[in-house]
């Protein structure tokens, strides 16, 4: 089986041979077996489902909680010639029954779902005249309680197990602590615990922890040392993604911001622009770089705390996919811990509290109790917001702890472009066009430029096809509309707005509860976390390595010698020699140029930093040179 799907690698992705571990991976699921695989971030995660998926009869099931990822992912899929679809919130019903009907009559070699998508009607009925091959579940760290992305819909995946028996389950995860190890396979119903894990350790990424008030200085001065590649910014808010962005351009580094919040095809661009290398840095949320694949980026900064050592560990690991030499900087100032703390409590409003939010969400958008089931609405959280005079943070993690609970599912503004099928089969269109003539031209426009709309649903731009009929775009809109009445087509307009979904029927608050494992477990759990990433900054003893690999369960000894903590131990006070080479280079530096630091820095980089700066500093002193506004000169 090792030469098919090893020949199978090759023709369609490429690879001449597999990564480490990936190959005996893709052996247990081809025998059948329940498999757990634990590849770091950058591990090609992927490639261990999608072979043996082509390998195997049938179909594959992905599920996946990444909107983005189900996109690239069956984009690039249908690039190289293989047959898939996905399933995901804001689709229209009809696209959904299509699709349905693909899965079901073996067109399909991939079907991804989000996970909420698992027990509804209508997939249990598709899914029974399937034929899986396998259940790849990613992110399954998602399932625990203990991991640090709990999800309650992806305990409904096991369920589903009895309407595929025999396809085996491949799970899969970047990060998880023994613990969460586990759980996952009790989950999933595993049938024997079997799990492929490689080691976390990043020999080529070096982490950093450093204590320091300017951080904005010591960010601009990491970024002018990088001469190539690109680097990440992650911060906690949106808001401050553009700041930062743009103070950024404003000292002369190409950055630009992104966050879930943006338009989508604002948000593509952006990250097309920095996958391109048009611009140096993306400022981002953790919304940015799941499922994204670019090889050299040589720094991750972090301007503030991470939530767990996980959330860190694979916002981190996104430096240096290329295996070459990278750096990841936390930076940390004296306030960041104790915000740290504050943001757990408010990630966890009072129940009572969130019964109230719970209950002016129904009366908003004049829900009545025991109605709304698998409803959408349109929902501006600002306006919800300011309507009752709730703070934004809370509704939104309210709002947040009722996803986990099922009770309802929110969609951010995913800005599609408009969709089209037209349902009539061939016989009827020439009869349909002798009898609605009014709509001919656009009729005619459809068949004759849309390939693939008799079949499926496809993308369109009214304003396009306003340019080549000469019809106005209202009244594009318009006939597209009537036709859909008419059940010619199924037109999907395409929407800017985000929306929220009842999964249940609307509760009376007086039953209203959220569950141990949705509220209480979850937060002390969370505070656990949140300790200790406090231990982590604050452990200036330990290897930054050994400490993120010990927390993942490693027991290895041998330290970095690269890290904040490797470094400071390795650092000597500055010699004489030293110090006479440094300074002696640094006069006839300033003598043929005046400079700054952080050029200094950049050309005496076989030195440690400190030495450079204690030399600078010593110079300085004693009237050797000085420091105009930033401006290192010599004096005479």
């Amino acid at each position: 089986m090792s030469k098919l799907t090893r020949d199978i690698l090759s023709r369609y992705w490429g690879y001449p041979s597999f990564r480490p571990m990936q190959e005996d991976i893709v052996d247990s699921v081809i025998d059948g077996k329940d498999t757990l695989a634990l590849l770091p971030t950058g591990g090609g995660k992927s490639i261990c489902f999608q072979v043996p998926a082509m390998t195997l009869d049938g179909i594959c099931i992905v599920i996946t909680p990444l909107i983005s990822l189900m996109k690239d992912q069956v984009q690039h899929l249908k690039k190289i010639g293989i047959a898939a679809a996905a399933i995901f919130s804001g689709m229209h019903h009809n696209e959904i029954e299509i699709i349905y009907n693909q899965a079901a009559f073996g067109m399909l070699k991939f079907l991804y779902v989000s996970p909420e998508r698992l027990m509804t009607d209508a997939f249990i009925e598709a899914l029974k005249k399937m034929k899986v091959n396998m259940l790849a579940v990613d992110e399954s760290h998602c399932i625990s309680q203990w991991g640090y992305d709990f999800r309650p819909p992806y305990l409904k995946i096991a369920e589903i197990r009895k309407f595929i028996p025999h396809a085996p389950v491949l799970a899969l995860t970047a990060t998880a602590t023994p613990k969460v190890v586990e759980d996952i396979q009790y989950r999933l119903g595993f049938k024997k615990n079997n799990v492929f894990q490689t080691s976390y350790e990043r020999k080529n990424v070096t982490y950093n922890v450093i204590h320091e008030a300017d951080k904005f200085g010591l960010m601009y001065r990491l970024f002018k040392k990088m001469d190539k590649g690109s680097g990440i910014v992650y911060v906690r808010s949106r808001k401050k993604t553009k700041i930062i962005a743009d103070w950024l351009q404003s000292v002369g580094i190409s950055a630009s911001f992104y966050h879930a919040g943006l338009d989508a095809k604002l948000r593509d661009y952006r990250q097309q622009l920095w996958m391109d290398g048009k611009i140096k840095v993306i400022v981002a949320t953790n919304a940015f770089g799941m499922g994204i694949d670019k090889p050299d980026v040589r720094l991750v900064v972090h301007l503030d705390l991470p939530d767990s050592l996980e959330a860190y560990f694979q916002e981190a690991g996104r430096a240096g996919r290329d295996l070459q030499p990278s750096e990841a900087f936390l930076l940390v100032a004296d306030t960041d811990v104790n915000k740290l703390q504050e943001n757990i409590q408010s990630s966890y409003p009072d129940l009572v509290r969130i019964k109230t939010i719970y209950d002016a969400l129904g009366n908003y958008l004049q829900v009545p109790i025991g109605a709304g089931m698998n409803q959408r609405y349109d929902f501006d959280i600002n306006e919800f917001s300011q309507f009752y005079n709730f703070s934004l943070l809370e509704v939104f993690n309210a709002i947040k702890l009722m996803e986990r609970e099922g009770l309802v599912m929110t969609s951010e503004a995913l800005n599609t472009p408009s969709k089209v099928h037209i349902k009539a089969n061939r016989e009827d269109l020439y009869r349909f066009q002798i009898e609605y003539k009014e709509f001919d031209a656009i009729i005619k426009y459809l068949l004759r430029n849309t390939p693939g709309i008799l079949s499926d649903f496809v993308n369109i731009r009214e304003e396009q096809i306003a340019q080549k009929t000469g019809m106005r775009i209202d009244l594009i809109i318009r006939q597209l509309g009537q036709l859909d009445k008419l059940n010619f087509l199924s037109y999907i307009p395409r929407s800017d707005k985000p929306t929220i979904q009842y999964i249940t029927e609307r509760i009376d608050t007086r039953y209203f509860n959220l569950s141990d494992e949705v509220y209480k477990n979850r937060k002390d759990d969370a505070v656990k976390r949140v300790l200790s990433v406090i231990d982590f900054v604050n452990n200036d003893k330990d290897c930054r390595s050994v400490q993120l690999l010990r927390y993942f369960g490693e027991d290895i000894k041998k330290t970095c010698d690269k890290c904040d903590v490797c470094s400071s131990k390795n650092k000597m006070t500055i010699n004489n020699k030293e110090y006479q080479d440094i300074s002696e280079s640094i006069i006839y530096e300033l003598k043929e140029n005046e400079s700054d630091v952080y050029c200094i820095l950049k050309k005496f980089n076989k030195y440690h930093e400190e030495k450079v700066l204690n030399t600078i500093r010593f110079m300085i002193d004693n009237d050797i040179i000085r420091d105009d506004d930033g401006i290192l000169k010599c004096n005479k």
